[in-house]
């Protein structure tokens, strides 16, 4: 199994995720459609193509189709599986979210009316986790957004992206230390070349995500958009308010650097933050923790926290502790004091290390510039 969650496609498959792709396969004169998958097409007016086509050991993921068609694609041996209605996403998705899909209609409708929220209402209907075409709903959609994210990680064009993961509370309000520390890490990964991941919600991760967005301005205003942030600290009372704050930012300096959010909606009361521009989002926690923790090939920075920031320390630590030596992975815990006093993992995680291949690759320290220096900067 791959970090995307989904068995890795073999040579012989063939994702097809737009029609683009579709009608320059035909020109290019394919006469056979076996091994290839089709996600979320509108094939309408490719009847000609398709009829032209073998399409034995096709498949056909929530496409749609002239009038009559379908039946005949299945007499020919291609398998089909049909848009499902009343759901509110894509189960076939062939790309990760983007902030501004997420939280479409943000400029005059609130935060409640949007799709984030819209999918997370529909997750929580009574009975509906117990449904099974809700389940699959779900399931085709976290294999979706896993095989998406994969394509981003390991494509031939990101060969040497080395990501790096910082994790941290989502209590961290704008405007404070905490929130600029954050941010300060974020910066600096990402202007050393590495892409920043986080779990993808607010606080510190929010704050990381920024910083990687905003690596490429000027110093001054960076500090300037860190203090028009402060103007809302939270995403309560209003989720509405907190994320048109941050959409200004982008809309301000619309070209920021690339990083990765993975949130989940099993947490629907935290939303996604704005400045990830590319967003993994799972219905499956279980699962986004697994990915979240498999991507991070550069390491993993672990700001303060509570106990989902330690679950991830932990569990981080479990896969590095039955690991190869070359498979290890830097774990760099930051703020001393808070790792040794007030939440002491930092003694647990040097008694599991010990004697053990990951000895060398756990460090504590106090700022972010020891951060990036043990990390590999």
């Amino acid at each position: 199994m791959n970090p995307s969650g989904s068995v890795r496609p073999s040579p012989r498959t063939l994702e097809v995720e737009s029609l683009a792709s579709f009608d320059r396969l035909v020109a290019a004169g394919a006469t056979a459609m076996h091994g290839w998958h089709a996600q979320s097409l509108d094939l309408r007016g490719r009847t000609a193509a398709l009829e032209s086509l073998d399409v034995e050991g096709a498949i056909f993921l929530g496409c749609t189709f002239d009038p009559g068609v379908e039946d005949g694609l299945r007499r020919r041996g291609a398998l089909i599986f049909p848009r499902l209605e009343g759901v509110p996403f894509d189960p076939y998705r062939a790309r990760l979210y983007t902030p501004q899909e997420l939280y479409a209609g943000l400029d005059h409708a609130p935060y409640e009316e949007l799709p984030d929220a819209l999918v997370y209402q529909w997750s929580i209907r009574p009975g509906q986790r117990h449904r099974l075409d809700a389940t699959l709903a779900s399931a085709l959609h976290d294999h979706a957004i896993g095989d998406a994210l994969d394509e981003l990680v390991r494509s031939d064009a990101r060969e040497a992206l080395t990501v790096v993961g910082v994790m941290g509370g989502h209590n961290a309000q704008r405007g404070t230390p905490e929130f600029a520390q954050a941010a300060a890490l974020g910066r600096v990964l990402a202007g050393s070349g590495r892409m920043v991941a986080t779990g993808g919600g607010p606080g510190a991760m929010e704050a990381a995500n920024l910083g990687a967005y905003l690596s490429r301005i000027p110093e001054q205003d960076f500090q300037a958009a860190l203090a028009s942030l402060g103007a809302v600290p939270g995403f309560r009372p209003s989720v509405s308010a907190w994320a048109r704050a941050a959409a200004a930012v982008v809309e301000r300096f619309p070209d920021g650097t690339p990083s990765l959010g993975i949130p989940t909606w099993f947490y629907g009361h935290e939303p996604p933050n704005y400045f990830a521009t590319h967003i993994a989002k799972y219905f499956a926690n279980a699962v986004r923790e697994a990915i979240l923790l498999e991507v991070c090939s550069g390491g993993i920075v672990f700001l303060p926290g509570a106990a989902g920031t330690v679950q991830e320390m932990f569990q981080d630590a479990c896969e590095n502790y039955y690991s190869a030596r070359v498979a290890v992975t830097p774990m760099v815990l930051v703020g001393s004091r808070y790792w040794q006093q007030e939440y002491p993992a930092w003694p647990m995680l040097q008694r599991l290390a010990a004697g053990r291949p990951m000895e060398d690759r756990i460090f504590l320290v106090d700022t972010v510039e020891e951060a990036l220096a043990v990390i590999g900067g």
